[in-house]
């Protein structure tokens, strides 16, 4: 999930006014915050002459107005290419960004449909959804200007990683009062730390072949309709569009998709997502491999939801700690398992 410091929303900061007068979209009739989601601060708008999404462009790692204009430009060419996308609309300056009060904004077409998680989603659906992020990273190929070369971010240090764990551990020690959660995350990094010591030799290279990614697919960025279940209605939230190695997106994205609430991932499900995906994008079994390992090593080595919890008082992500911490563990064990769920 995306990682920020940002506050929750704050409905009556959003100049509806001056926005709509940049677009041919009628006068507000009502505005409510869509809710669901760490850190998407967004706006079900319903006006005199339909009803849109209006999204703040907030978190300052992204919110430049020359970024989100690229993002736009990638979803409308996206959409030529039949890809499920809600590109933004233009305004009466045919831009796509509104810059009202030093704040980015844009309006899209809102679309009907609600978040499914791989529990909800048959074997075959799940293979749709595989092929539909192959598919995403093979457009992006198309509609992106070509990569300039650049070298695949180094994996975590864990001499790092062990300076994190005893901050961490002292941040639990000192909280008070001291509750369940305090608990749950000592356990987690006594254990984390034992575990990487015993596989602090496995530290992957850097990692594969590089290219356009959505940079954040995960459940509460795909939506379904409810009168056609089986093909997604939109890809939305295009905010972290970038350079990253392919493959790793697509392991991201199945342990997001098919983690159990015990921390166990689907292996039957992530295997037909993850066939589709190789298919539709042509990736082979040996990049899937590579990116299963440097997947497993950053989760390994990863504390930002204890950071959150600690370092900012920030607790949105507490309800996703137990099953993503259980996860780490149950993947060591069964790691052949997951390797032979992704590549075979």
């Amino acid at each position: 999930m995306p990682r920020s410091s940002v506050p929750p929303v704050v409905l009556h900061a959003t100049p509806l006014g001056p926005l709509l007068k940049r677009y041919a979209a009628g006068s507000a009739v009502a505005c409510e915050p869509v809710v669901e989601g760490l850190l998407n601060r967004g706006y079900r708008l319903s006006t005199t002459r339909g009803r849109y999404f209006l999204k703040h462009h907030f978190d300052p790692e992204t919110a430049h107005p020359t970024a989100i204009a690229r993002q736009h430009r990638a979803t409308q060419r996206l959409a030529d290419l039949g890809v499920p996308v809600a590109p933004p609309l233009a305004g009466h300056d045919g831009r796509t960004v509104a810059v009202v009060g030093g704040h980015a904004y844009a309006l899209h077409p809102w679309v009907d449909g609600r978040h499914r998680h791989g529990g909800q989603l048959t074997t075959g659906q799940c293979a749709r959804l595989g092929a539909l992020l192959g598919v995403v990273h093979a457009s992006l190929e198309r509609v992106m200007p070509a990569r300039r070369r650049q070298a695949p971010p180094r994996s975590a240090d864990p001499n790092d990683t062990f300076a994190l764990i005893d901050d961490l551990l002292g941040r639990v020690r000192r909280h008070r009062p001291s509750d369940a959660f305090d608990a749950l995350a000592r356990h987690r990094l006594l254990e984390r730390r034992a575990l990487l010591r015993r596989h602090a030799d496995r530290r992957p290279p850097r990692g594969g072949p590089v290219g356009w990614v959505h940079g954040d697919f995960h459940p509460f960025n795909v939506l379904y309709r409810d009168d056609a279940p089986d093909v997604p209605a939109a890809i939305v939230d295009w905010d972290r569009l970038g350079v990253q190695p392919r493959a790793e997106e697509a392991v991201r994205a199945g342990l997001i998709f098919f983690v159990r609430p015990v921390g166990a991932l689907d292996l039957p499900k992530v295997r037909a997502y993850a066939r589709a995906y190789r298919r539709a994008a042509g990736a082979t079994s040996s990049e899937l491999a590579a990116a299963v390992h440097r997947v497993w090593w950053e989760r390994l080595n990863d504390f930002w939801m204890l950071r959150w919890h600690y370092e900012r008082g920030d607790t949105r992500a507490d309800p996703q700690f137990p099953a993503a911490s259980a996860l780490v563990v149950w993947w060591t064990r069964e790691y052949d398992a997951v390797c032979e769920a992704f590549v075979e």
